[in-house]
């Protein structure tokens, strides 16, 4: 009997530890989630799944800044193809835009026309692909491409900002649909092209329709089941309307006339971040409808006058509510496109002897500003390529900007202006090296002629703005009041947030539209632009790496390791190319061109009565 049960208890010991050790062994499977504490520390040094990329910035600081160190500058110049793999043709632009993501040893990567594709990080095999299926009919509703510039990741869910207006939550390790949220309508020419943010519990988004005629807003979705958290508005409701809240009642008192008919503006199409140690959503506001002052119904007599806010603005709202906190408006009475929705970088930065938490933006003005992230104070404005629409900055009034009167422009007269179409820094991203100290800003520096037209037409992205054709100047034309002489045409400048001046400088290389840059430990500065991956020394702009790849335009860098390789990815307009120390020399060929020259080889969709047109004017980049 003694043996017998000593057996039993041997038995029953033996099944418990296999048990224990099965549910081990699943745990350590699989992935830990993603949760609020996790995107705090991502990309620090604190950072709970090293190696990872888990949200647009790879920072909430959107510092992207790698704490890598694998790839240095003894090993950058040996930088190879590690492996790539096809990606759905791009649209009518060539190009991809999108910022991937890498969690769970998986490549997330969005592409035009609300596709996402999942991929194993190390070897390249395809595990999923999603299609939104945006209707070809809608598409004539965006001004600038069906462009997803990035994703957002929570609790093994994957978020796309779809092109239609819809916010869809996927399953991150199957890519099936969980639910989804129409935040508007895509037949009043609203749209999605921004990588949606998470805030604690929310996921934040905002809409595009520039060059239309709509009342711009970003807006909070419960994660768990994607209904409507909040939603604040840039611009008021029209004259009569009532008022949402004390921020549209003082925004209402900046606008004057008739202006509503054609809705306002300022979408939020690209810049936006969380910070949670202060809990604010910031966001940066496009520019107003239409672009002419007179036709937003403010008299010669009075130009100026009229902030009419908040468009071409910085604003902070508490994440938990929606209620403004600060705003800054870069270019008050804006008459020229530079919205203000370039992407952000906090960060803390030591600023005339004082620790200063900082929020900095370089937006199409042509002007880097730095503000009190926690509280909107102004701390410095200064050009980042010449500009002659501003001469000062009136720190007496939080850094108002001092609208060069000369600027202005109607019917009767034309105006040229610098920076010129396009704005001098878009949507490709900067990045900020905390050991160097310095901001990575890819720039484009020109000029371009304004003048009114007649009515503006209310059904195309092309027209609605009011303004007349004109074209880049080529002649001679006034020299701007004042900044900097060594940036040519357009390249990658290097800025010292302490002082907010040029480091070093690189001309030529890439410009405000494409690409985009990411940052290092080892003091590695990374730049896509055009079809080459450039790398160069943090601190001194030295270049140790040209590497080209001849395939069309490519979306922003990262960088992750996984089974102690470190490896650098991003999207072209056809293929997904992932890098590594010792990777072959060749790169992929050059897919034929698609059908039509649209994504997917698809024939053009049908064209609506005076539909946008595949670009904005002059080559403005929004949306």
């Amino acid at each position: 009997m003694p043996t017998l049960t000593v057996k039993k208890t041997a038995l029953w010991a033996a099944g418990v530890i296999a048990a224990l050790t099965l549910i081990s062994t699943t745990i350590a499977q699989q992935p830990r989630a993603v949760d609020a504490k996790v995107l705090q520390t991502a990309g620090t040094a604190k950072d709970a799944l090293p190696g990872t990329w888990l949200t647009y910035g790879l920072t909430q600081t959107e510092q992207r800044y790698s704490q890598l160190k694998q790839i240095d500058e003894s090993n950058v110049g040996k930088l190879g193809l590690a492996w790539s793999a096809p990606l759905a043709p791009a649209g009518s632009r060539g190009g991809t835009e999108g910022t991937p993501l890498m969690w769970n040893h998986t490549i997330f990567q969005p592409m035009d026309n609300s596709i996402v594709y999942a991929f194993d990080a190390f070897t390249g095999e395809q595990k999923w692909m999603y299609d939104a299926k945006i209707d070809p009919a809608t598409r004539t509703h965006m001004c600038c491409g069906t462009h997803n510039r990035g994703l957002a990741l929570f609790d093994g869910k994957i978020i796309l900002a779809a092109n239609d207006a819809r916010l869809i939550e996927l399953d991150a390790n199957s890519g099936k649909e969980l639910w989804q949220s129409k935040v508007a309508d895509i037949n009043q020419y609203y749209s999605f092209t921004i990588a949606p943010r998470i805030a604690g519990d929310k996921v934040i988004v905002g809409v595009g329709g520039g060059e239309f005629f709509i009342r711009g807003f970003f807006a909070a979705y419960n994660l768990k089941d994607g209904s409507l958290a909040w939603k604040f508005y840039t611009v008021p409701p029209k004259p009569g309307e009532p008022l949402e809240d004390k921020a549209q009642e003082a925004a209402a008192k900046t606008w004057t006339g008739d202006w509503a008919k054609y809705g306002g503006g300022a979408p939020v199409w690209d810049g936006l971040v969380y910070d949670p140690e202060t809990n604010l959503v910031i966001a940066g506001t496009g520019n107003a409808e239409p672009w002419p002052q007179e036709m937003r119904g403010i008299p010669k007599s009075e130009w100026g006058k009229w902030d009419n806010l908040y468009t071409c603005s910085i604003v902070a709202v508490d994440a938990k509510t929606g209620k403004l906190k600060w705003y800054y408006q870069t270019v008050p009475t804006d008459s020229w496109d530079f919205d203000s929705v370039g992407g952000f970088i906090m960060a803390d930065v030591q600023i005339e002897g004082k620790t200063r938490k900082v929020i900095m933006q370089a937006p199409k003005s042509g002007v880097f500003y730095i503000l009190d992230r926690t509280n909107g104070q102004f701390i410095s404005a200064e050009p980042f390529v010449p500009v002659n629409w501003v001469t000062g900055f009136d720190k007496k009034n939080n850094g108002k900007p001092i609208i060069n009167p000369d600027a202005y422009y109607d019917q009767t007269n034309s105006v040229v202006i610098y920076p010129g179409g396009g704005g001098a820094h878009n949507w490709a991203p900067m990045s900020y090296n905390p050991n160097a100290g310095l901001v990575y800003l890819p720039y484009s520096a020109g000029s371009y002629t304004f003048n009114a037209a007649a009515e503006p037409d209310p059904r195309a992205g092309g027209g609605a703005h009011g303004l007349g054709r004109g074209g880049q100047d080529k002649k001679t034309t006034p020299m701007p009041i004042w900044g900097p002489d060594n940036v040519g045409r357009g390249g990658l400048q290097a800025r010292d947030p302490k002082t907010n001046q040029i480091k070093w400088v690189k001309t030529g290389r890439g410009g405000s539209i494409g690409g985009g840059t990411m940052t290092t430990a080892s003091n590695l500065l990374f730049q896509v632009a055009g079809n080459t991956l450039y790398a160069y020394k943090a601190d001194t702009g030295d270049e140790l790496l040209a590497l080209p790849f001849n395939l069309p335009g490519a979306a922003p860098p990262i960088t992750y390791m996984i089974d102690n390789t470190q490896f650098v990815g991003f999207a072209t307009g056809t293929q997904f190319l992932a890098m590594k120390v010792g990777g072959t020399a060749k790169m992929p060929d050059p897919p034929p061109a698609p059908a039509f020259g649209r994504g997917r080889g698809a024939p053009p969709p049908p064209r609506a009565p005076a539909p946008a047109p595949a670009e904005a004017p002059h080559g403005q980049e929004k949306q």
